[in-house]
């Protein structure tokens, strides 16, 4: 598979490094926390990152675009939507707790659709509100990264700030569970899992 996973900070975010094996360009997806983590695994797989793709806006998932960007020069990409997370002043005391620092606002709007290109690869935008209004996915290949959208065994949280239950039900109806059932799930945190588990044993999908 032509991605590796790092954990990172106190939450155990899972940070990917999506990448081309021909080109060896990489996009970063979700950086939460430990860019000292990050750059030893990059560097060692010889790879060119290109852009900074957060799934939403929370402090855990965006906590280390600042020192990814002021590295690699990259752009970072976001949906409009979690534009105000980035400014809340509890989410910041919060990541001063995990030693997260502000994201700067992002180079890039996501819209539903977009297609983002790596290399010889698109990774689709998949506007999947409900864990936050700003959520996406990314599909690529029989890859989903889902974010905080569906973990192995259970949902992303609707309690938190701009969190719908109803969005969410409604995102993993019409958008995520349509996929094949052999798409392999990477989600925001914990282990991975595929569409089709996720359909027979996830209590909350009954």
């Amino acid at each position: 598979m032509n991605y590796q996973l790092v954990v990172v900070g106190p939450l155990e975010t899972n940070c990917y490094l999506f990448f081309c094996p021909e080109s060896r360009e990489c996009a970063i997806i979700d950086p939460g926390a430990e860019a000292e983590r990050i750059f030893p695994l990059i560097t060692s797989l010889e790879l060119k990152p290109i852009i900074i793709l957060n799934t939403h806006g929370h402090v855990d998932h965006t906590g280390a675009n600042v020192e990814i960007k002021e590295r690699y020069k990259v752009p970072i990409a976001m949906h409009s939507a979690d534009l105000p997370f980035l400014e809340e002043s509890l989410q910041l005391e919060f990541g001063l707790l995990l030693g997260a620092r502000p994201t700067p606002r992002p180079d890039r709007l996501l819209s539903d659709g977009d297609r983002i290109k790596i290399g010889q690869f698109d990774l689709q935008v998949i506007h999947t509100p409900g864990h936050s209004p700003g959520s996406v996915c990314f599909y690529t290949s029989g890859l989903l990264f889902s974010g905080d959208t569906l973990f192995c065994g259970g949902l992303g949280r609707t309690d938190l700030p701009g969190g719908s239950w109803k969005d969410l039900a409604a995102s993993l109806r019409s958008r995520i569970l349509t996929y094949p059932e052999e798409t392999l799930v990477l989600p925001g945190h914990g282990p991975q899992t595929t569409i089709g588990e996720e359909k027979e044993s996830n209590p909350f999908l009954e």
